[in-house]
């Protein structure tokens, strides 16, 4: 009898999926048929990157605005949900552009994610 065949994502589709949370793109780099692929830790790389990012901004911005009293409280929610609206486009964006078989590159974070993959 033949062996099972091991099934897999598509590089596509593993790339998009690796954008949904950092918890998709660590597995991929540490999964074996995923890591090998230069496309896919590209995609992960760039998506454990904007995560960090995403992460810093967030903190920081509440901190700041905490600090500003009555009108930083008052500026905070609306600020909060337009990073928040920015944020799930640009990772949109991006999950989408992997899905149809593009590198696409973010700024900064895109060329340390190619360093990564590719080193």
């Amino acid at each position: 009898m033949s062996e099972p065949k091991q099934s897999t994502f598509p590089d596509n589709s593993a790339g998009a999926i690796a954008y949904i949370t950092f918890l998709p793109a660590v597995a991929f780099l540490i999964l074996v048929p995923y890591r090998k692929s230069p496309y896919v830790r590209f995609h992960a790389w760039q998506s454990v990157y904007l995560n960090f990012v995403t992460l810093v901004i967030s903190y920081a911005l509440n901190y700041i605005l905490s600090w500003c009293g009555a009108p930083g409280l008052v500026l905070a929610v609306p600020t909060t949900w337009l990073i928040a609206i920015f944020w799930l486009l640009v990772w949109a964006f991006c999950a989408l552009k992997a899905l149809n078989g593009k590198r696409f590159m973010l700024p900064i974070i895109g060329a340390l994610a190619e360093r990564q993959a590719n080193g």
